[in-house]
């Protein structure tokens, strides 16, 4: 087995290393333009995990490197005077010339053949001349170039500005500094990795970084490997307060734009990418050279593992993928946490320092409690309740818990009359301990059903059903019931549809109607009696539906809406029939009840809502009466392409919460009370709608509170379920385990600073 590697960064010469230890007898060829010495960058942080990888993959690497670790357990965050710190996470950083170094020797030690200062050949030729390439060769891979066609890679250029540099304070803590200038938000994200040194990473959004007199330096030509050392000293002035005397060390240090790296796929042939090459993740939720680390570990072992080269290279990538994309989506979250910053930092210290290091959604409530208590109690002042069961007032109502079932689409009703079903369901789940449980979704007329099934609200015979199921949801609850209205559009079940513009919902659909002036009264007169039916059958709350594509949601997307009169054009033509909808609904919906709309957000589309159209959109709403805004997303084109995660439409709430101090309901795979509890503290929303959850245990708001110890009134169990209140007993629950340790070790120390005392190794 013939093995060409290009680039003899940490992630080709631990591969080398790796395959060379598992099978002695291939031949493999490292090719790396830079001397053995020459290097940028400066720390490199691992993670526990990858770490009990090294150990076990490569004793003699892991060994090596933790002889020189610098170890520590705390975050620190200054924002606004004050530092914030939360211990428990556990850290370890190297220099990143000292990785180089070990793995260099490693590779040594194994006859790796590596050739310093050597540009490696064409990607074709090594393709041609050896069994397996491996392209280990940076974000601005050649390899990838040559193979455009095959690898289709995606660069997501961001606008934001950021410089790695170091510095000789040698910093105790994984350090957030958040510096606020009068051209912007100025943030720093520092940390140690030996006994002199920290690394030292400058970053800010674009319209800072101009105000602040930093695009003339960055604007001139500078030689190969030179710094901006203009910025530099401009930074160490501004940062002076945190550096404590202290300067600012360059190396080949420049004003940068990060770019995300996703590939369609990550192998050719015989050839595959490797680390930056494949992919990219912000530097503010993990390091590029713990991935490439990680690639190398999981490609070396698949090669191992199957017997020929192409099925070892699509195992490589099956493996990897999943853990890449999953890296990549916290770290965008975590990229554009910081690229709004300026949202947050008007948040006491407390609450700010808990978003920031939630920021990502995978670090969450529970997990800070369980490494560090005291940090999350003081971020939660009504401690010991959860931030979940604590009230809100939502208009005129005061609910007693921040959750709330969403409106669902179960298709039981007859003639749009709901039936025992709805009551079951909605019964059921309003004794399930959630403050609001939304019925939905509710036609306002006949044609305006987006099926058969779907129920509606324009005869006696509906509203007296509805009558039915909010007379039973009172007497036995104190949950608040809601309602959705909403008109289908071109999404109805059956013509003549009515819509924004003449634009079918895909090529097998009818052709709707654009709406006439006469069209859009009867559509407001049918809100405000489906409304006015609503009050008389007994619903707190009442929610519009203006999203997911149905008729006032095609009226406020670009998408959907191509009218050249006065309702169509930009946001503020597209949002005026929505508008009168709500106005009119809002004079006849009492003031001491809850009105609520909910939106999509995004089209996740080209050419669709952004987020500044969301942001007027919400805050329109709410001057026409909306008390909050239930934020949505998607479904309005069928082209849509949805980035699908846990809590996916969480940043969206966000948005709009933070930009303009509306109400909001954050919805989309939120399905367990940490997330809830995480959202909520971080003051991401107010309200957690969660709803298949719901669906797969009615009671979840109730075993929510059972598996935090809650007892208290924002989670009442009905009388006659009180049995059921405790966990009941499974086998070996109730086994008390013996003790079988002589002597107690110690608990781990929450907080762990970086104090060297030893002076590290000279760079």
């Amino acid at each position: 087995m013939r093995v060409a590697v290009i680039g003899g960064g940490p992630g080709g010469l631990y591969f080398a290393a790796l395959a060379k230890q598992l099978s002695p007898h291939w031949e493999i060829t490292v090719w790396e333009r830079n001397a053995p010495d020459d290097t940028f960058g400066f720390g490199v942080v691992f993670s526990d995990e990858t770490l009990d990888g090294i150990a076990q993959a490569d004793p003699a690497v892991f060994a090596a490197m933790s002889a020189e670790f610098a170890r520590w357990s705390d975050v620190d965050v200054h924002h606004r005077g004050r530092t914030l710190t939360s211990g428990g996470h556990g850290f370890a950083a190297l220099g990143r010339r000292r990785l180089l170094g070990i793995l260099q020797d490693r590779c040594a030690a194994l006859e790796v053949d590596v050739r310093y200062r050597t540009q490696a050949p064409p990607p074709g030729q090594l393709a041609a001349e050896y069994d397996l390439v491996v392209a280990c060769d940076g974000v601005r891979s050649a390899t990838r170039a040559a193979y455009a066609d095959t690898f289709a890679a995606d660069l997501d250029e961001r606008s934001g500005r950021y410089m790695w540099l170091g510095t000789d304070k040698v910093f105790e803590a994984f350090t957030f500094i958040v510096a606020e200038q009068d051209f912007g938000t100025l943030q720093v994200h520092a940390y140690p990795y030996d006994g002199t040194r920290s690394t030292f990473i400058v970053e800010m959004d674009e319209d800072s970084w101009e105000r602040g007199g930093f695009a003339g330096p960055a604007g001139r030509e500078l030689p190969p490997g030179t710094s901006d050392e203009e910025s530099i000293r401009r930074c160490e002035e501004l940062l002076a307060d945190h550096l404590d005397g202290h300067r600012l060390i360059p190396n080949n240090s420049k004003w940068l734009r990060f770019t995300t790296v996703r590939n369609r796929t990550w192998r050719h042939g015989n050839t595959v990418l490797l680390g930056d090459a494949a992919h990219t993740a912000h530097f503010s939720i993990g390091s590029g050279t713990k991935l490439a680390m990680e690639d190398a570990l999981a490609l070396a072992a698949c090669l191992h593992e199957h017997p020929d080269v192409e099925s070892a290279l699509a195992a490589y990538e099956d493996e990897r993928r999943p853990v890449v994309e999953s890296t990549q989506r916290a770290a965008q979250a975590s990229l554009e946490w910081f690229e709004n910053i300026d949202r947050y930092t008007g948040q006491d210290p407390a609450q700010f320092a808990f978003n920031l290091l939630t920021r990502s959604r995978r670090v969450t409530y529970d997990g800070l409690r369980a490494r560090d208590e005291e940090f999350t109690a003081a971020v939660n002042t009504s401690a010991p309740v959860p931030p979940m069961f604590q009230p809100f007032r939502l208009g005129g109502l005061l609910l007693r818990n921040r959750v709330v079932v969403p409106p669902m689409a179960l298709s039981t009703a007859r003639e749009g009359v709901p039936g025992d079903f709805d009551l079951v369901h909605l019964g059921t789940q309003a004794l399930g301990g959630s403050a609001l449980v939304i019925a939905g979704m509710t036609a306002v007329s006949a044609r305006g059903r987006s099926d058969a099934g779907c129920p509606g609200l324009w005869t006696d015979e509906q509203e007296a059903a509805w009558r039915r199921i909010a007379d039973f949801v009172h007497a036995q609850s104190d949950t608040c019931l809601g309602i959705q209205l909403t008109h289908a559009g071109r999404r109805a079940a059956a013509g003549p549809l009515l819509a924004a513009s003449a634009l079918p919902w895909d090529g097998r659909s009818p052709v709707p109607r654009e709406a006439t002036r006469a069209d859009m009264d009867l559509v407001v007169r049918d809100f405000v009696r489906a409304a006015e039916r609503a009050d008389r059958a007994g619903f707190d709350v009442l929610e519009l539906q203006y999203g997911h594509g149905h008729l006032l949601s095609g009226f406020l997307s670009p998408l959907t809406n191509r009218r050249t009169d006065e309702y169509g054009g930009a946001v503020a033509g597209r949002l005026r029939f929505p508008l009168e909808v709500l106005r009119a609904v809002r004079a006849v919906w009492p003031a001491g009840k809850a009105l609520l709309v909910r939106i999509s957000a995004t089209d996740w589309a080209e050419g669709g809502l952004d987020e500044a159209d969301a942001v007027e959109i919400a805050r329109a709403l709410a001057d026409a009466g909306a008390d909050a805004i239930d934020v949505s997303s998607g479904e309005v084109v069928p082209h849509e392409r949805p980035l699908f995660g846990r809590s996916y439409q969480t940043p969206y709430a966000d948005l709009i919460r933070n930009a303009t101090g509306v109400p909001t309901v954050a919805v989309g795979a939120i399905s367990s009370y940490d997330d809830v509890n995480s959202v909520i503290l971080a003051g991401r929303a107010d309200l957690c709608a969660v709803g298949r959850a719901q669906l797969h245990d009615p009671l979840w708001t109730l075993h929510a509170a059972a598996a935090q110890g809650y007892r208290g009134p924002a989670a009442p169990w009905a009388r006659s379920w009180q049995a059921g209140s405790g966990r009941p007993p499974a086998a070996r629950t109730d086994r008390v385990p013996p003790r079988l340790e002589l002597l107690r070790r110690p608990a781990a120390p929450v907080h762990q600073r970086w104090l060297p005392r030893v002076t590290a190794p000279a760079h």
